[in-house]
């Protein structure tokens, strides 16, 4: 008889919670066939079906209603044990499990290699998405969360300095069309800016103010997008300081605002409190973090 493990519950959770089989593996990072075997096998284990398959995605069958009510508070037990015994740890090392925003996660990588140089034994697994994972569920460990502050009841919440940026064009883009010298030459630009689910950012919302709609010549919900526009120069558009000045052909706006991000928030469960990795993480990242550059948000 095939025997089921808590990874076939796990994945067969997230599957019923995403609707397809793709969705899910993107946020566990594991491929379409790798997703679909833990079903099958899982399936095959209780000798039921799970999910009924059609065009649309999966849908949870009775039996499967049933099984998936009871995998949240499963995993959440797993989860606290884990998180106390890794409270426990004298030595830093281990798995560490951020999520933070797809566009964010790069930013990420310089400070968490340097991260590693410190604390070799650690292993880090970064997942990327736009959603709010639960944190109580142990599905990560971390949660780099820009915007407003965090309230939930359960969660630490820490304020990391966020990145500088401001508003550039590339010389090739001045040649062509000049600078505007103050807010009200705006509008006789073109921009590069965010599409719409990313317009509330505070920075992006001032400059909104300023410029009429037919002048945002180039949208997207990917920061780097926006970034290769201005150094291409299609048009004037936001990029962390630090990742500007290492190119040598942008020249920086003005600006007569702040632009300066809400807030970038360090996330965690409060039964991770004593956790060794995390509070090493939350210091390396404050004392570094705010000399990065913001090439995602």
């Amino acid at each position: 008889m095939t025997q089921a493990s808590w990874d076939d519950f796990r994945i067969a959770y997230q599957v019923a919670k995403s609707g397809t089989l793709t969705k899910a593996g993107n946020l566990l990072q594991m491929n379409h066939a790798t997703v679909l075997r833990h079903i099958n096998r899982l399936e095959e284990a209780l000798d039921t079906k799970l999910f009924i398959r059609h065009q649309r995605g999966y849908q949870l069958t009775d039996a499967g209603e049933l099984v998936v009510k009871e995998i949240p508070d499963i995993q959440k037990s797993f989860s606290r044990l884990e998180n106390l015994m890794s409270s426990a740890e004298k030595n830093i090392s281990g798995n560490l499990r951020i999520t933070t925003l797809s566009d964010f996660s790069p930013l990420l990588n310089p400070a968490l290699k340097a991260f590693r140089q410190a604390y070799p034994k650690l292993r880090i697994q970064i997942i990327a998405t736009d959603d709010v994972i639960p944190l109580a569920t142990g599905a990560a460990h971390v949660s780099l969360r820009a915007g407003g502050q965090p309230n939930e009841p359960d969660l630490i919440v820490k304020k990391l300095n966020p990145p500088d940026i401001n508003y550039y064009a590339a010389d090739s883009y001045v040649e062509e069309y000049g600078l505007p010298i103050n807010e009200d030459e705006y509008n006789q630009h073109l921009w590069a800016l965010p599409s719409i689910e990313k317009r509330k950012i505070p920075f992006v919302k001032q400059i909104l103010k300023h410029i009429n709609e037919e002048q945002i010549i180039y949208q997207s919900n990917h920061f780097p997008d926006i970034h290769n526009a201005v150094i291409e120069g299609m048009a004037i558009g936001p990029m962390g300081v630090h990742h500007a000045n290492k190119c040598d052909n942008l020249q920086k706006l003005d600006i007569q605002f702040d632009t300066t991000i809400e807030g970038l928030w360090f996330v965690y469960h409060k039964d991770l409190k004593s956790s060794a990795r995390i509070q090493a993480l939350f210091g390396f990242l404050e004392q570094s973090l705010g000399s990065l550059p913001l090439s995602k948000l």
